[in-house]
C-alpha cells in the first residue's frame, strides 16, 4: 500500500526529525501508529497525505483513494445550525460525488442514520466523530488516515469508534492508519503497530509488538 524509501525530513535544514526511513505498510492492515509526544506522528501523516515533502527519498502510494479524518476538521463550528445530512451532503457534492443514496449508505455503515436530521453541534463528540468518519468513507476510499480520533471523545464512545474502525477493516476491505496515544487500544484493536522514536520507526505486527514490550519488561503496565 504505502512504500517509504530513503526517507528523511527536517523544519530546519540540519536537524533531521526523521532519518533515513525504509518502510513498507502493506494492503489492509489496521497500523496503530505509537510514540512520545513530539516523535513526529503527526509529521509523518502529513507527508504520507503530501501536506509536507521529504528532504530526500520517496514514499509512494498504490491508490489515489485516500480519506483523512483530522483531529478537529478545519472551519468546524459547533454552534452553526446544519444537520449531519447536510454536511455530508456538501461534502458530497464537492467531491463531485453523484450517488444519491450514498449519504445514506455511510450512516447506516456509522450507525448513525437516525441522526441524519439532528443538528451536528448538537451530538456527543464520540457522535460527532462517527459522522467525520461517515464524511471520510464517501468517496469510498481504498486507505483512512485518522488523527488521534479519540481525542476530545469519552470513554463509551471510544468504546463505539474503535469496533466500527476495526470492522471498516476486516469487513469492508478499508486500510486504516490511525495515529494513536493509548496502547492498549492499539493492541485490542490493531492488526499492526508502527513504534516512533528518536527519529526512527519500526514496523511490528501486533504480536511481534507484545513480544517487544515483554522485552522491554512494560507489557504489565498495559494489558
Amino acid at each position: 500500500m504505502i512504500t517509504i524509501k530513503n526517507m528523511s525530513f527536517s523544519y530546519v535544514k540540519g536537524n533531521d526529525l526523521l532519518k533515513d526511513i525504509s518502510l513498507n505498510i502493506p494492503n489492509g492492515v489496521y497500523l496503530s501508529v505509537l510514540g512520545e509526544n513530539g516523535s513526529c506522528k503527526s509529521t509523518l501523516i502529513k507527508l504520507i497525505l503530501g501536506l509536507l515533502k521529504p528532504d530526500c527519498g520517496s514514499i509512494e502510494i498504490n491508490t489515489k483513494k485516500i480519506s483523512y479524518v483530522p483531529q478537529r476538521l478545519d472551519n468546524f463550528n459547533a454552534e452553526f445550525p446544519i444537520t449531519v445530512k447536510e454536511v455530508l451532503s456538501s461534502h458530497a457534492k464537492a467531491i463531485k460525488l453523484k450517488d444519491s443514496k450514498a449519504v445514506s449508505n455511510v450512516l447506516e455503515k456509522v450507525n448513525m442514520d437516525n441522526f441524519k436530521n439532528n443538528l451536528i453541534g448538537n451530538l456527543s463528540g464520540g457522535q460527532q466523530q462517527r459522522i467525520f468518519i461517515a464524511r471520510a468513507l464517501l468517496g469510498n476510499p481504498d486507505l483512512i488516515i485518522l488523527d488521534e480520533p479519540s481525542t476530545g471523545v469519552d470513554e463509551k464512545s471510544q468504546m463505539e469508534i474503535y469496533p466500527l474502525l476495526q470492522d471498516l477493516n476486516k469487513n469492508h476491505g478499508k486500510t486504516i492508519i490511525s495515529v494513536e496515544h493509548n496502547t492498549r487500544t492499539a493492541l485490542k484493536y490493531s492488526t499492526h503497530i508502527l513504534k516512533l522514536q528518536n527519529g526512527s520507526m519500526k514496523l511490528y505486527t501486533k504480536d511481534e509488538f507484545i513480544k517487544y514490550l515483554e522485552h522491554e519488561n512494560s507489557i504489565s503496565n498495559i494489558i
